[in-house]
Parts: structure tokens; sequence; C-alpha cells
């Protein structure tokens, strides 16, 4: 029976990662595995939690992964960023979170390292591009090298923020089609929303393009990887540029909108200078006849207001007359 004196049993890890889900992976398929220490003759696919107490110890503990590798995904700040070390590949990717409840609009990160033998990702809070990810591994997707586990990740989360940018060029062009027809007619409050959205992906986006061209420039970079990190590098840059196209139709949309409004608000002011300078003349009139002096002009006769009243109208006439002949009516 120990005593208080007996030394406490030493295990070589003690503290455990906050392991989400774990895929040994070959030719054959994916293999779900709750172990988390490298695989030798083979590649696994670790994806933690950082949110778990064990997480940063364990990966302190990695001796296959270079320091700068260890502090990038232990790091507190989410800045897009990727660096190459001893033949390692670490990134910081932005994506949005996870909400089971309605559409996230949250950017979260998700960091990783790339080994020959092992790819590790992990998060704070929920990302969507895991589950994804994970799914698509369970369901018969085939990673044979480091290169297929990069190339998965990254083109998960370009098809979403590709989904979101279809839904919001659709959005545009409802929007656009609205006010062509004048039917349910948007506003130009009611696109603020969805300018918000777009220069959300963009940043995003231009923050992942920015990643991976630095990483084709990498002199560090394995030549296995080189040709994954310029493809991915293209489409991100291409899926940037949709974003971009459709802040382009969408800032022409604002501007016709607010062109329209213009035109209304000039209109109105026009037709209320017209009534003002027609009421004008009448106006003085009445005033005149409403001063209760003596010597008013038909002031003893039982037509007074009749004439008062048609010397009005006849004022309002002539300077109809006037502006019209002065142009001022020709619209």
């Amino acid at each position: 029976m120990p005593t208080n004196s007996d030394p406490l049993p030493i295990t070589p890890f003690p503290a455990a990662p906050g392991l989400i889900w774990g895929f040994d992976l070959d030719a054959a398929g994916a293999h779900p595995t709750e172990r988390c220490e490298e695989k030798g003759g083979g590649f696994r696919w670790l994806h933690l939690s950082l949110a778990h107490q064990g997480t940063a110890s364990w990966i302190n503990r990695l001796e296959t992964l270079p320091e700068d590798v260890k502090e990038l995904l232990l790091a507190g700040d989410n800045h897009q960023r990727a660096l190459v070390d001893e033949g390692v590949v670490g990134c910081v990717l932005h994506d949005f979170e996870r909400d089971f409840e309605q559409r996230s609009t949250q950017v979260g990160a998700i960091r990783m390292a790339l080994t020959p033998v092992m790819m590790i990702t992990a998060r704070l809070h929920p990302i969507r591009s895991a589950d994804n990810v994970r799914n698509r591994l369970t369901h018969g997707r085939r990673i044979e090298e480091p290169s297929d586990a990069l190339d998965l990740l990254v083109t998960t989360i370009a098809e979403g923020l590709s989904a979101e940018v279809r839904d919001l060029s659709g959005e545009v062009q409802r929007a656009e089609d609205g006010f062509l027809n004048d039917v349910n007619a948007p506003t130009a409050r009611s696109l603020i929303a969805i300018r918000r959205r777009l220069a959300q992906l963009h940043r995003m986006l231009a923050g992942m393009s920015t990643v991976f061209r630095r990483l084709e420039e990498d002199e560090e970079l394995p030549e296995a990887l080189l040709a994954t990190v310029e493809k991915l590098s293209q489409r991100l840059q291409s899926l940037d540029a949709d974003v971009e196209g459709v802040q382009r139709q969408l800032r022409q949309l604002r501007e016709e909108i607010e062109t329209q409004v213009d035109q209304r608000t000039n209109q109105n002011l026009y037709i209320l200078s017209i009534m003002t300078a027609l009421l004008l003349p009448a106006t003085f009139v009445t005033g005149l006849f409403g001063m209760n002096t003596g010597g008013l002009p038909w002031a003893q006769t039982s037509h007074g207001t009749f004439l008062a009243t048609l010397l009005a109208c006849a004022a309002a006439g002539a300077t109809y007359l006037l502006l019209r002949w002065m142009g001022f009516m020709r619209r």
C-alpha cells in the first residue's frame, strides 16, 4: 500500500490533449483513432481544442514541431499568417465559427501544423470547415500524402466562403431586379448588411491569398507541397476577385438608388418652389385686403370678396405664365 512518502507514478505524457477527432489515413481510407502520438509509417490527422488545458502542454512536448510552429499554434492573436521551419508548415487561417442555431457571422481562426507524417489542426471555438473536413474523411476522402491534407483543409474553407459569395451575389441580383421592376425596391440602408458581409469575406480571402503567396515564395517550403500551394493560391485569388465583382455590382446598385432618391428629392423641391412662386402673389393680394384700413378697393361693394378672389387667381395665373415663358415649367 503506497504511503505519503512514495513517489507518484510517472507517465511519459501526463496531460492528454483535447482531441476532438482524429484519423489514421492511408490508401484504404480514414480510420478513426484516439491515439495522439505520431504514427510511424503512416499519416495521422488530429483536430484539437485549444480550450482544453492539456492541449498546450501536449503541443509543447512534441519534439518534431519546431519552436516557432509551436508558438504559432498556441499564440493568442488570430492574425492570418504562415511560416515554414525545418520542413514543417504552420498556418493561421480564418473561417466562420460554427453556430448550430443560425447563420454565423463570427470569424474564428483555425491553426495548423503540417509535418511529413501528421496534420495537426487546432481551434479555440468550433469552426465550420473542421466539421466539414471530418465529414469528408468519414465518407471516403483519401489522404495519401501531406499535400492532400493541406488541399482538403484549404479547399473546404474556400468552398464554404464560395457558397457565401454565391448567396450574397444572389441577394444583390434580386435587389437589382426589384429596383429595375420597382417591385419591393431596396433602399440603400437595406443593402448595408450585404455590404458588411462582402467586406468581411474580402478581408478573409485577401488575408489567405497573402498567406499562400508568401508560402510560394518561401525557399524552405518542401518541394512536394509547392504545386498544391500554387493551386490553392490561385483559387483563393480567383475567389477574392469574385467577391470584388459582387462588391462592384452592389456599389453600382447603391449609386443608382442614391441617384433615384436625389432625383425624387429634387423633383419635390422643384414642385414646392413652383407652388411657392404661384401662391406668393395671391398671398400678397389676400394680405393686402386683410389689413382692415380705410380706402381698400371694393370695400363698399357687395361683390368685393369675389373681386379680390378673382384678382388673387389672376395674379397666380400671371405668375404661372411668366414662369412658363421664362422656361421654369419645362421639365
